[in-house]
């Protein structure tokens, strides 16, 4: 098409065009794998975010999750609709804001994803491979949007997991489902009327409930257009529309969504990564390195005489926190995560329950240990997750690990299976029995190859107790807890 073609077509329109021809030889086996990776991860947050106080409250609303249907919520024995089970879905998977994140998005690019297309999967009986090629478009669409709003879309207040997320979730269940370019762009264009998010409710459950909200609202976009609604596919550009309503005049580049569109695939960017820690992103490399300390010089805690931490400047503002008073401020405390890493040899959702951010040993270290910024890496750098630690022994000797640049566990430092397994494993034990949990964990790992993703849902749902009907099992423990989210930030993005 030429040049000229292309500028009198409605955005949306060139876009569902991109997503409804996408070339799915372009996946090749890494991406499969980096995707596979991703979804698994993301089933495992949600497994341990479904008994959160956002989601178990939920249920006081009444008939959210009444809809009768087929699709699963996760670690219950409960079915409901797609609409609604992707609603309960979406809300426990950032509940612990224990999700993976992308640098350009300036936020999570698979919550919004994954329980839609599950839920709409498990209604239609799609393939594992279909979801994988689903998901995958998904990932291409909300982070092209993300690098031609971005940072101003963020830093201007609005919350992009949720904002670009709901266009993400209605490109990934259209071709999942095979809508056609026309109602694409028409699902593309319904999404961008339903996109809300404001950062001013990070901090509270609100924060979670914007992924449920726009996870629910992509998979809608894209029914109603599959029933034969209407909407504007310009709405991206007309002078009331999403960029210049969200972003204003001048403040977008359009032509970032188009450019170089899937070559490479935003699924290998060396710009997004798992959360291997359930703390902030910001505390992950100093963390790192501090395990990697522990493991390979066999650092006892008794022995430190103190313990150094630099990283970069952008990462302190809101870890810099050296006296947590309660879980939600452990997660902001790149103090207490740094010394919990030294004296528990890993850091798990336990270490952000309750009263274990008192602990003794952990404040004995953490009394010992200073953070600032470190002075060789450039406020401008486009390395911004670098961190060194060090560690002076009683005896004198002095222990240092650095790294330049780590946005979480991703294409250039995956995850091993062993740990994979451990974060999938401390998260799912809340809510399967430990018995279902490796039987998951293996189907998963395949699941390309899974016929109909059925089958995995089965082994998503708690069974019923015998002599019990699953509706008796629906029940959710609303009993304690911490709503697991994120705080507030003005000047900086925060994963």
């Amino acid at each position: 098409m030429s040049d000229k073609a292309q500028e009198s077509q409605a955005l949306l329109t060139r876009l569902a065009e991109l997503i409804c021809e996408f070339d799915t030889s372009r996946i090749s086996d890494q991406a499969i794998s980096l995707s596979r990776t991703a979804i698994i991860d993301t089933i495992g947050v949600t497994l341990a975010g479904v008994t959160e106080p956002c989601v178990t409250n939920l249920f006081k609303v009444p008939g959210v999750g009444s809809a009768p249907g087929t699709s699963t919520v996760f670690g219950t024995a409960m079915k409901t609709s797609a609409l609604d089970a992707t609603f309960i879905n979406g809300v426990g998977s950032h509940a612990h804001d224990y999700d993976d994140f992308s640098q350009p998005m300036g936020g999570h690019q698979s919550a919004p994803l994954v329980a839609p297309l599950f839920a709409l999967a498990e209604e239609r009986g799609a393939t594992g491979l279909k979801l994988i090629q689903a998901y995958v478009v998904g990932i291409e669409t909300e982070i092209r949007l993300a690098r031609a709003v971005n940072f101003y879309h963020y830093d201007k207040g609005w919350h992009p997991t949720a904002t670009l997320g709901v266009f993400g979730a209605a490109a990934a269940c259209g071709y999942l489902i095979g809508l056609d370019k026309q109602k694409m762009a028409i699902a593309l264009a319904i999404a961008a009327s339903f996109a809300s998010g404001l950062k001013s409710n990070f901090g509270t459950m609100v924060k979670p409930l914007h992924v449920g909200q726009c996870a629910r609202n992509g998979l809608l976009a894209v029914l109603l257009a599959e029933s034969g609604y209407d909407a504007n596919p310009a709405t991206l550009e007309h002078k009331q529309g999403f960029f210049n309503a969200f972003n204003g005049p001048g403040n977008f580049n359009a032509e970032l969504i188009f450019q170089n569109w899937s070559n490479p695939l935003e699924v290998l960017s060396t710009e997004m990564g798992l959360k291997q820690f359930p703390c902030c992103g910001s505390t992950h490399p100093p963390v790192t390195m501090m395990l990697n300390l522990r493991k390979e010089e066999a650092i006892d805690p008794k022995d430190v005489a103190k313990v150094d931490v630099l990283v970069h400047k952008r990462r302190l503002p809101h870890t810099n926190n050296p006296n947590p008073q309660t879980p939600l401020e452990a997660k902001f405390s790149v103090q207490y995560a740094v010394a919990r890493a030294l004296v528990s040899g890993a850091v798990r959702l336990g270490d952000f329950e309750g009263e274990a951010h008192f602990d003794a040993d952990v404040r004995e270290v953490m009394s010992k240990l200073t953070a600032g910024p470190h002075p060789d890496m450039a406020d401008d750098s486009p390395e911004q997750f670098g961190a060194e630690v060090t560690v002076t022994l009683k005896n004198g000797q002095v222990l240092t690990r650095k790294i330049s640049n780590l946005v979480g566990r991703g294409i250039t430092y995956p995850m091993t299976s062993d740990e994979m397994w451990e974060k999938f494993n401390d998260c799912a034990k809340g809510a399967l029995p430990r018995a279902d949990i490796p039987p998951l964990f293996e189907r998963l790992e395949t699941l390309e190859k899974v016929t109909d993703i059925r089958a995995v849902a089965k082994l998503l749902a708690k069974r019923a107790l015998p002599g019990q009907s699953n509706r008796t099992q629906t029940h959710i423990d609303t009993s304690g807890g911490s709503d697991g989210t994120n705080v507030l930030q003005e000047t900086s993005w925060v994963p």
